[in-house]
């Protein structure tokens, strides 16, 4: 228990030493499990696609009759005997604080047919016909709705790149976008592993958590050109700087995932399971699900992408490959007293490598310290007249 609460102060002040460069192939093989399933069940079974999307006719209907709570077999009944098809039909039962509905999704249908089968929801019930709610949605909305959704998905790539390299560098937005198209391509894929209906709540929701996974990354991104700027005189790889500039910020970035979280789990806790609010738990999946991709992808798969494109770089070439860990990287990042040091070094790729170690004394430490301090220096210091 003390060695828990140990490393979790060692992680709110920023001390943790993660080599996330040396093992970033296993948070690359997680992403690409998960893509590769997600893309695998795009192909095969797609996506659940609203009404909004598709088009057709939905009722929604009072569950709770007299004769009993309305079931799936009843509504297939209803649509049967009014020639509607009911085979691909989608029912759903929404739960409220007051009443519970039945709601039931087909393909379009003429007015007749539309009305007749309200009038038979309203019998089957034992309501009157103004409960039961009928909406119609033609098709071609919600491809207007998903080419407009595309277009300000392109606009907004565009957008953060020239931005992202203005303000940092082009390596970094390109990144930076390869990020959020992995976070993107998850949710989507997400969706369609479960069988999530997409709706039009959705598609805001997934372009909402391309802003938090972006601000996520350009977090980490600054403090790497910060760092690249503080060790520039020193001479260290990239992955040096990158590993030192993750662990700086990991508590942030788990910080702000977890208050970002809390309110939209308690968003599809109340809206979905409580007020049965459909909408709301569209939303509130989609967002979460962005929320925790964006997080991982900007600490697993954006900074060691950054690395893979800046490692070949005049100035980090000479070094590629090394990479201190533990008490090397604690010594980097100036945490305490060290009396240990581990570098790794990999004699063809970062992927793979072994580790040496060696000792070294408090003694030693301080004399490398006064050595790297007049190191600096453009000219040993001139030595003190004798006085007579």
């Amino acid at each position: 228990m003390r060695n828990i609460f140990a490393g979790l102060g060692r992680l709110y002040r920023g001390e943790t030493t993660f080599d996330f460069i040396g093992r970033r192939v296993i948070g690359f093989a997680i992403s690409l499990v998960i893509v590769v399933a997600g893309a695998g069940s795009l192909l095969i079974q797609g996506l659940d696609l609203g009404i909004d999307f598709r088009g057709g006719v939905a009722w929604e209907v009072p569950s709770d009759s007299p004769t009993g709570e309305l079931t799936d077999k009843d509504a297939r009944a209803v649509l049967d005997a009014n020639n509607v098809e009911s085979t691909n039909a989608k029912i759903q039962f929404l739960t409220g604080t007051e009443v519970k509905i039945m709601r039931v999704q087909v393909g379009d249908q003429t007015e007749q047919a539309r009305l007749s089968v309200q009038k038979s929801f309203a019998k089957l019930a034992k309501v009157p016909v103004e409960e039961v709610s009928v909406s119609s949605v033609s098709s071609s909305w919600g491809r207007s709705i998903t080419e407009k959704a595309l277009r300000a998905l392109l606009v907004f790539f565009v957008v953060v790149s020239l931005y992202i390299s203005w303000r940092l560098e082009w390596k970094m937005a390109l990144t930076s976008i390869i990020a959020m198209a992995h976070d993107v391509i998850i949710s989507v894929g997400v969706y369609s592993l479960f069988g999530f209906e997409v709706t039009p709540a959705t598609v805001v929701a997934f372009l909402t958590i391309l802003g938090f996974s972006l601000y996520d990354t350009v977090v980490v991104f600054d403090r790497v050109l910060e760092n690249s700027k503080k060790f520039a005189a020193s001479r260290q790889s990239f992955a040096n700087i990158a590993n030192i500039s993750t662990n700086e910020v990991l508590a942030r970035s788990l910080n702000t995932t977890l208050a970002s979280a809390l309110p939209v789990v308690s968003l599809l806790v109340m809206g979905s399971f409580i007020l049965g609010a459909k909408s709301l738990e569209d939303f509130a999946v989609a967002l979460l699900v962005g929320m925790l991709a964006g997080t991982y992808s900007s600490i697993f798969v954006a900074v060691p992408l950054l690395d893979i494109f800046k490692q070949n770089e005049p100035k980090y070439k000479p070094f590629k490959g090394h990479i201190a860990v533990g008490a090397a990287m604690s010594e980097l990042m100036g945490h305490g007293d060290i009396s240990r040091l581990a570098v790794t070094k990999s004699s063809k790729s970062s992927s793979s490598a072994t580790t040496e170690s060696y000792s070294i004394t408090n003694e030693e430490l301080i004399a490398q310290a006064a050595q790297r301090a007049t190191s600096v220096l453009t000219h040993p210091p001139r030595p003190r007249k004798k006085r007579r």
